[in-house]
């Protein structure tokens, strides 16, 4: 064997030599054919649309904020029209006595009794109608 058989750079033959013998070329790229995709279909309902679903009865543990609404505005109107928080609270409570729930006289979490805050949430509910007015600090008042 002659010096021309052997790599320069490694002393090992150009037949198994990486030098000499480059790696051979990658596989004629063969070409991805794209599976074709669904489109998208347009549903056509063959049955008529369902009727509007009845109200759902939700049975809540205590008094719903919607169940006050119609005691305030009853004992404002036997009131005048304006009565203190603290004598509609005892007006209201009177009125709806039977109504509560006892989870109504449990306390939240900021230590306020359930039924009161349904009727402040119930209030402002009024005041977004237009059915009652903020007025005064402490005073519930019809519009």
């Amino acid at each position: 064997m002659s010096d021309v058989d052997y790599c320069e750079l490694c002393d090992l033959p150009k037949s198994t030599c990486i030098h000499g013998n480059p790696p051979p070329p990658p596989p004629p790229a063969t070409r991805r054919v794209a599976t074709p995709r669904a489109t998208p279909v347009t549903r056509r309902t063959s049955r008529p649309a369902p009727a509007a679903a009845p109200p759902r009865v939700v049975n809540h543990r205590w008094t719903p904020p919607d169940a006050f609404r119609s005691a305030i505005l009853e004992v404002l109107g036997e009131h005048g029209g304006e009565l203190d928080q603290d004598d509609l609270f005892d007006a209201l409570e009177a009125a709806m006595g039977e109504r509560l729930k006892p989870a109504d006289q449990e306390l939240t979490p900021e230590g306020e009794l359930r039924w009161r805050y349904a009727a402040r949430r119930a209030r402002q509910a009024l005041i977004a109608e237009g059915q009652m007015t903020k007025g005064r600090p402490g005073i519930w008042a019809l519009a």
